[in-house]
C-alpha cells in the first residue's frame, strides 16, 4: 500500500509563486518505480492532468502550465513537488498528487487560490 499527503497549497495573489509537495510512504518496492503526477479539479469541472514525472525523470506538461510549472522528485525522500510561477486566477482548482505503479494511488488534495 502507498500513502500519499500534499501540503503547501494557500492563497495567493495572481503572477505569484506556491509550492506544492507530496511525500510518499508505503512499499520501496512501489515507490521506487513508480510514476508520479500532480492533477488539479477546480469547481464544477473534470480533474485534469498538470504535470507527470517516472522514476527515470522523465517528465510531461499540460500546455496550459508549460513555461510556469516545474514538477521535481526526489527519489531518496520519496517526494514530488510542483513548482508554480507565474499563477492565474484560472490554476485556482485542488491539487492532487497521484501514484501509479499497476494502480492508481491519490493524496486528499491541498486547495491553491489564485485571487486578488
Amino acid at each position: 500500500q502507498v500513502q500519499l499527503v500534499e501540503s503547501g497549497g494557500g492563497l495567493v495573489q495572481p503572477g505569484g509563486s506556491l509550492r506544492l509537495s507530496c511525500a510518499a510512504s508505503g512499499s520501496i518496492f512501489i515507490l521506487s518505480r513508480s510514476t508520479m503526477g500532480w492533477y488539479r479539479q477546480a469547481p464544477g469541472k473534470q480533474r485534469e492532468l498538470v504535470a507527470t514525472i517516472t522514476s527515470g525523470l522523465s517528465t510531461n506538461y499540460a500546455d496550459f502550465v508549460k513555461g510556469r510549472f516545474t514538477i521535481s522528485r526526489d527519489n531518496a525522500k520519496n517526494t514530488a513537488s510542483l513548482q508554480m510561477n507565474s499563477l492565474k486566477p484560472e490554476d485556482t482548482a485542488v491539487y492532487y498528487c497521484r501514484l501509479t505503479w499497476g494502480e492508481d494511488y491519490w493524496g486528499q488534495g491541498t486547495q491553491v487560490t489564485v485571487s486578488s
